[in-house]
């Protein structure tokens, strides 16, 4: 099969071909780190978080931490664990058994989760998905020493408005992508952890082609952009 990419619920109303897609997910992951000073931040997910298709500065989590600097709220490292194409099991095994895991030797501030589009595209069993995740959720609240409120967790956009998602059936991703997405909010909701619902954002792609990367697939910077407008508030008022 090939490989895609890559307390409550807050909303807002490089080329890539079939070749590429075949790539081995389970590679080592891309591990970055960004040094300002103070804070720290994890970032686990596939592509979506390493920001496919973007520059370094362009990635979601980079972009947040920026906008938190503006507001004198500085971070020491930024170490994002995610790779194009990974699933949540693969995240799992990158987490576990190449142990990455105990590289992660202290609490973070702030620990970040968006993973699951490669599972639905895929065609993966739902139910692993949903044990995985949680293993994945349990795993970023021991990150975050315990503290709920610094894990934040991000739903799956809808790849299926973009130009790739032209080849296949939009409707059938959209349906499965929210069913996807309602086991993601179910779970963080049980644990009491804030979700950031950017799918409807993800959406407006259809009719703004530049929220789009040039790969026709991913986000472009102003899509992520548009997330951290979502997020940074909750992020900004923890540090605040």
């Amino acid at each position: 099969m090939h490989a895609l990419f890559g307390p409550g619920i807050l909303t807002d109303t490089g080329s890539l071909n079939d070749r590429d897609m075949m790539e081995d997910t389970r590679d080592q992951p891309e591990v970055l780190r960004m040094n300002t000073m103070n804070h720290s931040f994890l970032a686990l997910g596939d592509s979506y978080t390493i920001g496919e298709s973007v520059g370094e500065s362009e990635r979601w989590p980079s972009q947040l931490v920026a906008r938190l600097a503006e507001h004198d709220i500085q971070f020491n490292e930024t170490k994002i664990i995610a790779r194009t194409g990974w699933t949540t099991d693969e995240l799992k095994d990158a987490i576990y058994r190449e142990q990455i895991d105990s590289q992660i030797n202290e609490p973070y501030d702030l620990v970040s989760l968006l993973i699951g589009v490669n599972n639905q595209f895929r065609g993966l069993d739902i139910e692993d998905y949903r044990t995985e995740l949680d293993w994945l959720i349990q795993r970023a609240i021991r990150y975050a020493d315990g503290n709920l409120s610094r894990v934040i967790i991000v739903t799956i956009p809808d790849y299926g408005v973009t130009p790739f998602g032209a080849d296949y059936d939009r409707d059938k991703i959209a349906q499965e992508i929210d069913i996807y997405n309602s086991i993601k909010k179910e779970l963080a909701e049980s644990y009491g952890l804030a979700v950031f619902d950017i799918t409807g954002i993800s959406r407006e792609a259809a009719d703004n082609p530049d929220l789009t990367a040039e790969d026709g697939l991913h986000p472009s910077s102003l899509m992520y952009e548009r997330w951290v407008d979502l997020i940074f508030p909750y992020v900004s008022s923890l540090f605040s």
